[in-house]
């Protein structure tokens, strides 16, 4: 009995070596862990700052590309600009300086289709010298050529100033005043391009067509009809074109919008 007491009085220090070792394994195990960890976040730190850098940098390489891209499309853009509006410059000028020709032409033909006036003899001599005693037959009221011809070159003018409108306008009043005048079918004529630099193929087609049905034997009717199939051309009416060309050819051919007429149908 003794001797059991003091193998156990012994050993005492023993297990509390032990035990005061087993509890600083114990404690010393969340301190470690708290090293662990707090490692592991500065790491995922480091690693977050890495790819929002990486994503920073590439979208800001995007942007400056797509501003980049937005400046070269300005460029573009007032380029294209610059030359539109240098097209269209060129296409009015283009068309004044056909609208000028078409008059020319037009001035040329008419003072060479214009008849001479006729002087005014007066009633015919008797054989004794004086008067025949018959008194001639009343006459209609004549018009004034001068006054036509100025009336007509003035819607001219208007025309060649491409002050188109009030140019058809003025077209259409003289063959309505003029019915029966010898620039009539021009006036006619040129009511038709008048409608049509108004871009009114309708009124176009219908102011030419009269041309051709009243004064068929003009020069202005082959003419008309050349127009006339430009008009119904753009209308998509491809079928119509080509009756009409076919029409000049059949009635007109050797004018020269038969041979414009051709080279149409060949294409």
């Amino acid at each position: 009995m003794p001797a059991r007491r003091l193998r156990s009085a012994s050993e005492l220090p023993r297990r509390l070596t032990a035990l005061a070792v087993l509890l600083a394994l114990i404690g010393g195990q969340p301190a470690r862990a708290g090293m662990f960890d707090d490692e592991e976040a500065r790491r995922q730190i480091k690693d977050l700052s890495i790819q929002s850098n990486e994503r920073f940098d590439t979208l800001s390489k995007a942007q400056i590309d797509l501003v980049n891209q937005i400046q070269a499309l300005r460029e573009d853009n007032a380029r294209l600009r610059g030359q539109i509006e240098t097209l269209t410059y060129e296409l009015d000028s283009a068309k004044k300086r056909q609208q000028d020709l078409y008059v020319d032409v037009d001035t040329r033909v008419r003072k060479l289709e214009t008849p001479p006036a006729a002087s005014n003899t007066g009633a015919p001599p008797t054989a004794d010298g004086g008067a025949t005693a018959e008194a001639a037959p009343p006459q209609a009221a004549t018009s004034d050529p001068a006054a036509e011809t100025r009336e007509y070159e003035a819607a001219l003018n208007l025309f060649r100033a491409n002050k188109i409108k009030d140019a058809a306008g003025a077209f259409e009043g003289f063959v309505r005043a003029h019915p029966d005048s010898t620039l009539a079918p021009n006036a006619q004529y040129w009511l038709g391009n008048s409608h049509y630099s108004l871009r009114d193929c309708k009124k176009a087609i219908d102011a030419h067509r009269v041309v051709v049905a009243k004064w068929p034997q003009h020069p202005k009717a082959p003419d008309a009809l050349i127009n006339i199939a430009t008009c119904q051309q753009e209308q998509g009416d491809a079928k119509g074109a080509r009756a009409t060309l076919d029409t000049v050819l059949a009635k007109y051919p050797d004018s020269s919008a038969a041979a414009t007429a051709r080279q149409r149908l060949k294409k």
